[in-house]
């Protein structure tokens, strides 16, 4: 299976290129700059990093990237910093998910293709019917108005919600929750729910990176799995914490 794998240089990006590979699958890993990948991932014979800025990439360039891809997995985010949270591009998460799915459509693929996008328990799923408290509404409110990845990651999702749909033919999806995400070394015990089981806000469990790269890679790589949760925003959380 080849498995493309934006913001593969990330800190969880990295963690999810591991698993793959562990799994024996082929992936392209797209990275700002090769010498952000760990040396021994970039030598595993499984492994083609193309060093890009991937909203830089012409439509044509998108379509040719994946091209023969069973899955496209986004881990981009915001870097935690003046200006990757307030400066250009503000909405990477958003543009990157419809470009790389319009480029899906583009190659017209004789099986559909998975798209496993990284947000976050912030962004509620609209589709179910998830209660936030009148505290948690404000919260929210005031994060989307004053910190943009709030919204880039609300619409990113929104996006695949509405406009790739439930039904859509060639183009399946999946965008994974994580809460509080945190660094561990090794893969632990998790849970998945369709919706949080305590408040993001007020109450924040914990998710270990790793633990999000393990859960994105099975869903990639396990039928099973993913026929449990395509099409729906899955919450993580490590099992002590959920």
């Amino acid at each position: 299976m080849k498995i493309l794998v934006a913001g593969a240089s990330g800190a969880t990006g990295q963690r999810l290129v591991a698993q793959l590979l562990e799994r024996g699958q082929q992936v392209v890993a797209v990275v700002r700059s090769t010498n952000s990948l760990p040396e021994a991932l970039r030598n595993d014979e499984n492994i083609s990093v193309v060093q890009a800025s991937l909203l830089d990439l012409s439509d044509a360039e998108l379509i040719q990237l994946v091209n023969g891809c069973s899955a496209v997995a986004s881990c981009l985010g915001h870097n935690l910093s003046f200006k990757g949270i307030y400066g250009h591009p503000r909405r990477l998460v958003t543009d990157a998910a419809r470009r790389l799915c319009m480029a899906i459509k583009a190659n017209q693929p004789q099986t559909p293709v998975k798209y496993v996008l990284m947000n976050t328990v912030g962004n509620s799923n609209r589709d179910l019917d998830e209660p936030l408290s009148l505290g948690e509404r404000i919260v929210i409110g005031i994060l989307r108005l004053a910190l943009p990845p709030q919204a880039d990651n609300e619409q990113a999702a929104d996006y695949l919600r509405t406009v790739i749909g439930q039904n859509d033919t060639i183009v399946e999806w999946c965008a994974v929750r994580p809460d509080n995400l945190v660094n561990e070394d090794l893969v632990t015990d998790y849970t998945v729910h369709p919706s949080p089981t305590r408040s993001g806000i007020f109450n924040p469990g914990k998710t270990s990176r790793i633990n999000v790269g393990h859960f994105m890679a099975e869903l990639i790589t396990d039928d099973v799995i993913w026929e449990r949760w395509k099409g729906k925003m899955p919450v993580i959380y490590n099992k002590t914490s959920a």
